[in-house]
Parts: C-alpha cells; sequence; structure tokens
C-alpha cells in the first residue's frame, strides 16, 4: 500500500519514531494556535505524549482504523504539521481527515496541500468511498482548508466535539473521490 504522497512542494508520510523530537517541538511552538481546536493539544504538553502517539499510531495503523501522518517541507525535509485520516469504517468505506499546521508555516497553503494528500491517499490507497472534516463553528481557518479542497459542507451539527470542557457546534464538511478530481480538473 502506498503511503507516501507529495506534490513538489510538501510530503506527507507515516509518522516514525525519528520524528519524535520535531513533532514534539512544533506543538509546543504551536500551544496558543493548536490548544484551542486540538483536545490532545494543553500547556503542559510532554515530550512522553509524543512518543506514546507515535507508538499508540503505529499500533492503529495495523488495525486499519486510524492513520496519521506527518508534513513535511518537500525540499528541505523541515516537519510542517500533522494531517491524516482517523475514525474509519471499513463496513461504510469512509474516514474523517484532520490536519494542523505549526505556527510558522501557517498561512502558507501547507494544511490545504497536505489534506489534498491524504485524501488521495484515503481515497488512492484505502478505499475509502467518503471523507468527512469536522471542524468547530468558530474553527473558520480549517473550514477554509475544506472549502479549497472542494469539500461539500453539509451542516452544523450540534453539540458535535468536546474542546476545553465543553461541547461545541461543529460544521461536517464531506469530500468524494470526485470532489478532487473535478478540484484538479479546474486547476488543468
Amino acid at each position: 500500500m502506498k503511503t507516501e504522497f507529495h506534490n513538489g512542494s510538501v510530503l506527507v508520510r507515516p509518522y516514525r519514531t525519528e520524528d519524535i523530537e520535531v513533532l514534539f517541538a512544533a506543538v509546543r511552538e504551536s500551544l496558543n494556535e493548536l490548544s484551542r481546536w486540538m483536545p490532545w493539544c494543553h500547556a503542559g504538553y510532554a515530550i512522553e505524549e509524543t512518543r506514546d502517539f507515535i507508538l499508540r499510531i503505529v499500533q492503529a495503523e495495523g488495525e486499519g482504523t486510524d492513520y496519521a501522518l506527518g508534513i513535511f517541507d518537500e525540499r528541505s525535509g523541515l516537519f510542517l504539521g500533522g494531517t491524516g485520516l482517523s475514525q474509519i469504517s471499513q463496513l461504510h468505506r469512509y474516514g474523517n481527515l484532520g490536519y494542523w499546521v505549526r505556527t510558522a508555516a501557517a498561512g502558507h497553503g501547507v494544511a490545504t496541500n497536505a489534506a489534498r494528500l491524504a485524501a488521495r491517499f484515503g481515497f488512492e490507497s484505502l478505499g475509502l468511498n467518503r471523507i468527512e472534516i469536522l471542524a468547530a463553528v468558530d474553527n473558520l481557518p480549517s473550514q477554509r482548508v475544506a472549502a479549497k479542497l472542494g469539500a461539500q459542507r453539509e451542516g452544523i451539527l450540534r453539540r458535535r466535539l468536546w474542546l476545553q470542557g465543553r461541547a461545541h457546534d461543529a460544521v461536517m464538511h464531506s469530500l468524494v473521490r470526485e470532489d478532487l478530481e473535478e478540484l484538479a480538473a479546474k486547476k488543468s
């Protein structure tokens, strides 16, 4: 199964144990921005949590339910953030697409490029039929990425996300293979 995808700008690939230090540094750099939207990110975030995450995700990949991918600058190799597919249903062939970019790389199209590659991974390598993107109603940057991917906004799900100790409404977007194909055709 193909697990590495690149587009001349970014490379997405499964995390490796040698990514622990760079992943931890990027999370610590980006705590203020990430902690608002990512339940796992908090002020006391420690390197042990990064190590545990990478070990857990390697096991989850073997089970076929979660695939976490690091985002790297294709030219320099610099770690830029994370993306991936989780909560995969083999029965119904769908999964949830998530993404985050370290603060220093935000606003440069990294999340959109990486999410597009992760979606390709889901459709081409995992055989998914549908990919969902769920973002808190106030998380406008994530919603903009979903729109740039060509995802369809389906509606607001009440109290769907638990963030910072309380329930939040979330916007559901979805991608099907044809959405990516249509977007690629428009760019040609």
